[in-house]
């Protein structure tokens, strides 16, 4: 079993989920309510650059981590991690 990984920023990083989570259900309400595409679109557009602006933040904060410990796992899932910029 490994052990939890947790930075700083975690916490933050969960409101700002939490929100891009609530702005989907009323995405999803948009579309069951029959509301306009450009509407639904547009309203998706910013959850997915929420959700983006939330992978950015966790990959830069994991790439700062990596460079503070600097040990041999690191610098492999610091590489692995990279992928999904």
């Amino acid at each position: 079993m490994t052990k939890p990984h947790t930075h700083t920023s975690h916490p933050r990083m969960i409101t700002r989920l939490k929100k891009a989570e609530g702005h989907l259900g009323a995405v999803i309400k948009m579309i069951e309510d029959g509301r306009p595409c450009l509407e639904i679109a547009q309203q998706l557009q910013a959850v997915q650059s929420a959700v983006c602006n939330a992978k950015k933040a966790l990959i830069h904060d994991h790439i700062d981590h990596c460079i503070d410990t600097e040990t041999l796992e690191d610098r492999a899932d610091l590489k692995a991690i990279t992928h999904y910029l």
